[in-house]
């Protein structure tokens, strides 16, 4: 899939992305007060893939390197003090 076109889908809340099997390239994201923390499981309670902390009250951007993180399905198990995550996946 490394020349495949990257798509993007923003999430705000857990659960899955629904998009299938993907490679995890880049996260987006818009965190709120707090403690903010993001979590990606390899779909429906798979192995932890990304465990993320983030400054309070900020944007980030997370690029993964190489091919991205493979997985079944993109699902986040974490999302706190978040307001929005945007990943990009291929």
């Amino acid at each position: 899939m490394a020349g495949s076109d990257v798509k993007a889908k923003r999430l705000t809340a857990t659960g899955s992305a629904s998009v299938g099997p993907a490679r995890i390239r880049q996260i987006q994201v818009l965190t709120a007060t707090g403690t903010p923390r993001l979590t990606f499981t390899d779909g429906s309670g798979g192995e932890t893939v990304l465990d993320l902390d983030f400054k309070a009250s900020d944007s980030h951007s997370v690029n993964i390197p190489a091919e991205g993180i493979r997985v079944s399905d993109i699902f986040i198990s974490t999302y706190t003090a978040i307001t929005a995550a945007t990943v990009f996946y291929n």
